[in-house]
């Protein structure tokens, strides 16, 4: 998750909003995670999966989940991601771009 991470502290003061999201563990066993990972994005959890997995159709992760500025889904991605990549970095710069 470093380059969450990255990615996160890059740009959320132009807006990039980031939320982990931990399903099926329990509030310590997160927290504790988090804590020897260096998350910096905000955790959210989820020890039953019911809101993940029923709701968004999350059943492993890690998945992402991109999001315009209207609240519109514009990507859904299972699997580790490189975002610290050009490409990628492009994708968040122009998502934050747009209006």
């Amino acid at each position: 998750m470093p380059s969450v991470n990255a990615l996160y502290n890059d740009y959320k003061a132009r807006g990039l909003e980031v939320r982990l999201i931990a399903f099926r563990e329990s509030a310590d066993v997160v927290r504790r995670a988090a804590t020897e990972r260096g998350y910096t994005a905000p955790v959210l959890l989820d020890e039953s999966g019911d809101t993940s997995g029923r709701v968004y159709g999350v059943w492993g992760p890690p998945t992402v989940y991109l999001v315009d500025r209207q609240g519109r889904l514009v990507g859904r991605a299972a699997g580790p991601r490189a975002w610290e990549s050009p490409p990628a970095r492009a994708l968040i710069e122009a998502l934050l771009a747009s209006s």
